[in-house]
Parts: structure tokens; C-alpha cells; sequence
């Protein structure tokens, strides 16, 4: 997927003018909030959760070769193979390779972020091998040749009545009248039907991985809808793409995470599949693949291992920072320009593909810490979007009207006294100015906030003034 992230600005201020792409995230936003407030709220132990897993995740990171090595050693023991990829170059180069040695024509495609971020589906139509998507999300948004929006709901931007129409150009049905919504049970049959099909014409199946099990060597995939499974016991190739940190150390840990996932993305105790895979097909299996095939990806996984965005190799991608996230809720998905979106997004993306294609992605945030509250595994998130800022700056890749500002800032707030009398001067020269209206509509260097509303004239004195005299009566 090619990253348009340099485009945020742009894309943010088309997303706020669109009325349908408004509503649907509307519609979507308090949906996962109230249903993980609710499935939280049933489990007394979810704090206890989140500091295991927390700590789950951190041992592992610290560990990381040896949990990988440990992985690949079970995986081989098992008759499966890994291959090693530094770069999406290299990954994508892995899986052509094992399609053209299977003899593949079309590829059943599970949901994965990991394939999505090396561009796997470019790479199997270059090879001219056909890719078809088979999460019921990612199949639409695949007819729309749209990327994903969302990371656990790809196709949450759309509208029912946006997919029936998709789906009678591509299908040539028809749902709901001039009056009646379509309705959402027989677009989904509709879907269903026509990827039962693809299901068993696929020569190979890729899935990506939730967790990857050092101790068994198996890869866990949780779905909704069983198209996962579909996607890895059909075919007689499975692939799994997933990143090096998706590694944890054994079953019990996946036990604890997989109660934290569930919860955290969709408001589930448990996604309605969970699926374990364990190299290829052995003798009186009734089903599986002949071979099993893991890809590990790195493309700057190391790299954030060393350095101070290491806790975000912790994530999840259970989704909830991007549901709680009020920047995200109102520009949607699609704005943030590549793979990974929302909060989680403004650090992963910037660290993997560099701050010169994506340094709006952390000024796109206002610092709430909503999201650090909902993560399952305690990210950081503010922490390391100042990080990120804090690196933008000193890489000198913030605009000149930026670095000129944050200069005089940081020269008066290290000087309170002067400080105190430029805001009192400047408090008392806005007042004044907007004292007729009581509210500036236009303001130099405020355009911002301005275009959207009105910038209230400073009344009466500063707060430092009031705070003195507040603390001097008590």
C-alpha cells in the first residue's frame, strides 16, 4: 500500500465535508465504546489483565531473539517453514515464490494488517496471481479498491447502502426500494455465496497472525465470521504474514491476551473463532494444508526495539485507542494515509516509514489520553507522541512558523517574570481589540482555530493575576 500520509492536512478537511463518511462514523463511535465499557465492566479481574499482559509483552520484547529462534525451531519441528523478510520487498518476494512453486492462480486472502503494510495483494497481481479478500470488510472495501479504515472493522466508513451498491455493480443484485434500506442479512448471504466459490477454487491461503506461540509454534488467527479458517484449512498452501513482534512466549500467555483482545476491540468475551494452526496437515488429519509456510517481518521492527517507541511494539491491534479517539472519529481512517490509523497509527507509521512521509500524524492528536486508558497492554500513547514530536523538531522537519513559535515560547517560559508581563500586555491588547463583539473571528496566526469558531476576547485578569490573589486570601 503506498503511503499517503504526507497528504493528512488534505485528507482531513475532505473527511470533515463529508456527510456520508460523517455519518457512518457516527453511527459506528459509541457502538464500541458502550460495548467495551459493558464487557469490561463484567469482569472484575481486567486490571489484574492488563498488567499481565502488559508485562507479557515486555518480557518478550526483551527477549525477542530468543522467542523467535524458539518459534522457528517448533515451527520446523512441526514440518513447517519460516522465512525471514527485513523488508516488504523481501516478504512479498517470500510469498510469490511459495505461490509459484504451488502452481497458484488465486489466493484466499484473510484479514492481515502485515499484508496490507508489505503490499502482498500488488505484489500477487504483478506475479499475475489473483488475490481475493474474504473478510466480509475487506471484500467490499476489495470491489471499492479502497485500502482499510479501520484495523478490526476495515469497512467501518461505509454506509449499507454504499455496499448494496457495490454489490449490484458487481453482482448485478438488487436490495431495498426507493424507501427501504437494504437489508444488511441478505447482503451478507450475498457475500457469502459468492465466496464460497473462492474459498474452493483458492490453490493457496494467507491469513495473518494475531500471536505466535514460541512454546508450540503455532500462529492464532481470531475472526468473526470463520473465513480465516476457510482461508488456512482449504487450500493446500497456507501462508501466515505477521510481524516479529507478534511472538509471546506460550499458550498461557495467549490465554490472558486473547481475554484482553476480545474485550478491548470488540466488547466480546471471545471472538466467535479462535483458531490455532500447527504446521502442515500430518497423517489422519481429515483436513489442513499440505504446507505451512510463516513469514516474519521486520521492516523497522528492530530498529523501534532500540530505540524509545519500543513500548508500541506491545500493541495489540485490538483498535480501541482508534474507537476512543476523537481525532480519529471525526477524519476516519483513510485520512491518516497508510495502513495503521488512529492513535497507534501516528507512532507506528511515522517509526516504519519515516518522518519526512508522515510527521502530521503526531501533531494530529490533543493529548486527551483517552487512548492510553482503554489500551489493553498500557501503551504509552501521549508519551510517545511528544516523543515523536520532540524528534520532529530536532530533525528539523516541523515549518519555520512552528520552530520560530515553540523558540519564543520556550524563551519566555524559562523566564516567568517576563513571561507574565508579555501575557499581561498581550491579554490587555486583545481585550481591548475585541472588546466590542467579545470574539474575534479572524485572528493572525490563530487561522486554525478561527475557521471553525470564534476566538473569545481575553476579559478582566490573567489567571496567574487571580490565581496570586486567590492563594494570598487563603
Amino acid at each position: 500500500m503506498e503511503p499517503r500520509s504526507r497528504y493528512f492536512r488534505l485528507n482531513a478537511a475532505r473527511a470533515l465535508s463529508d456527510a456520508t463518511l460523517q455519518d457512518a462514523l457516527g453511527r459506528a463511535r459509541s457502538g464500541f465504546v458502550d460495548k467495551r465499557a459493558r464487557a469490561i465492566a463484567g469482569l472484575p479481574e481486567f486490571e489484574a489483565l492488563r498488567a499481565h499482559g502488559e508485562s507479557t509483552r515486555e518480557h518478550t520484547l526483551a527477549n525477542l531473539d530468543y522467542y523467535l529462534e524458539t518459534f522457528e525451531s517448533r515451527v520446523r519441528d512441526s514440518g513447517g517453514e519460516v522465512h525471514w523478510a527485513s523488508t516488504p520487498a523481501q516478504a512479498c518476494a517470500a510469498v510469490v515464490d511459495i505461490c509459484r512453486r504451488a502452481g497458484a492462480r488465486t489466493v484466499a486472502k484473510g484479514k492481515s494488517m502485515a499484508g496490507e503494510e508489505i503490499g502482498v495483494n500488488e505484489a500477487l497481481h504483478a506475479a499475475g496471481i489473483e488475490p481475493v479478500e474474504t473478510d466480509l470488510g475487506e471484500y467490499i472495501l476489495q470491489l471499492a479498491q479502497e485500502p482499510p479504515s479501520h484495523i478490526i472493522a476495515p469497512a467501518v466508513h461505509k454506509t449499507r447502502e454504499q455496499v448494496a451498491h457495490l454489490f449490484r455493480a458487481h453482482h448485478g443484485q438488487k436490495h431495498g426500494g426507493a424507501k427501504s434500506p437494504p437489508d444488511i442479512r441478505a447482503l451478507v448471504d450475498e457475500a457469502r455465496a459468492v465466496l464460497r466459490r473462492r474459498f474452493l477454487e483458492a490453490d493457496v491461503g494467507i491469513t495473518g497472525a494475531n500471536f505466535l506461540i514460541a512454546e508450540t509454534g503455532s500462529s492464532i488467527i481470531v475472526t468473526n465470521e470463520g473465513n480465516g479458517d476457510l482461508s488456512s484449512c482449504l487450500p493446500r498452501v497456507h501462508i501466515v504474514t505477521a510481524g516479529i513482534e507478534k511472538v509471546i512466549p506460550g499458550l498461557e500467555d495467549a490465554g490472558v491476551l486473547l481475554r484482553l483482545l476480545a474485550r478491548s476491540a470488540t466488547g466480546q468475551d471471545m471472538t466467535a473463532y479462535t483458531t490455532l494452526h500447527t504446521g502442515p496437515r500430518r497423517a489422519g488429519d481429515l483436513d489442513g494444508p499440505a504446507e505451512y509456510h510463516v513469514v516474519l517481518i521486520d521492516n523497522g521492527r528492530s530498529a523501534m526495539l532500540a530505540n524509545e517507541f519500543r513500548p508500541m511494539l506491545r500493541c495489540i491491534r485490538c483498535g480501541a485507542c482508534l474507537n476512543h479517539c476523537p481525532v480519529y472519529g471525526a477524519v476516519g481512517g483513510h485520512a491518516y494515509g497508510w495502513v495503521y490509523p488512529g492513535p497507534m497509527g501516528a507512532i507506528l507509521t511515522p517509526a516504519l516509514i519515516g518522518l519526512e512521509e508522515a510527521g502530521d500524524l503526531p501533531n494530529a492528536c490533543t493529548l486527551n489520553g483517552r487512548c492510553e486508558t482503554v489500551c489493553p497492554v498500557r501503551i504509552p500513547l501521549p508519551r510517545l507522541l511528544r516523543a515523536m514530536r520532540e524528534r520532529q523538531f530536532r530533525q528539523q522537519l516541523t515549518g519555520p512558523i512552528t520552530r520560530v513559535g515553540l523558540w519564543l515560547w520556550s524563551f519566555l517560559a524559562r523566564r516567568p517574570a517576563l513571561y507574565h508581563f508579555v501575557a499581561g500586555v498581550l491579554a490587555r491588547v486583545l481585550g481591548a481589540a475585541g472588546s466590542r463583539r467579545g470574539r474575534f473571528r479572524r485572528l493572525p496566526l490563530a487561522g486554525g482555530w478561527t475557521a471553525g469558531r470564534d476566538f473569545p476576547a481575553p476579559q478582566g485578569r490573567t489567571f496567574q493575576a487571580a490565581w496570586r490573589d486567590l492563594r494570598g486570601r487563603s
